[in-house]
């Protein structure tokens, strides 16, 4: 059974920075795509960025410049390195493996698998 384990949220100000952290465990296809992905309040889930396991990657225009997606194969481990944070990026941070991030990437991966979320607060 596959699940992924999300780390690193919490509260920060703005312009603060902060390192999220998604383990993935089980037997999992290490060509899956990887991705992070988020939820504000009374808003729908949205793409954050997304990473194959070649090094392309995919970000939502809100934080290209801000945020850095980065994956460890061996170790079935995707980062998202967050700087320059605004009240804006307030949000439960999902990780994907699979379906969704493939799909972001232009290609598609059969499975999808989510972690439970992280909350990360942005105060002003």
């Amino acid at each position: 059974q596959v699940q992924l384990v999300e780390s690193g949220g919490g509260l920060v100000q703005t312009g603060g920075s902060l390192r999220l952290s998604c383990a993935a465990s089980g037997t999992i296809n290490s060509f899956y795509a990887m991705g992070w992905y988020r939820q504000a309040p009374g808003k729908q889930r949205e793409l954050v960025a997304a990473i194959s396991n070649g090094g392309m990657n995919k970000y939502a225009d809100s934080v290209k410049g801000r945020f850095t997606i980065s994956r460890v194969n061996a170790e079935n481990t995707v980062y998202l390195e967050m700087n320059s944070l605004e009240p804006a990026d307030t949000a439960v941070y999902y990780c994907n493996v699979g379906r969704s991030s493939s799909r972001a990437l232009g290609y598609y991966n059969g499975m999808d698998y989510w972690g439970k979320g992280t909350l990360v607060t942005v105060s002003s």
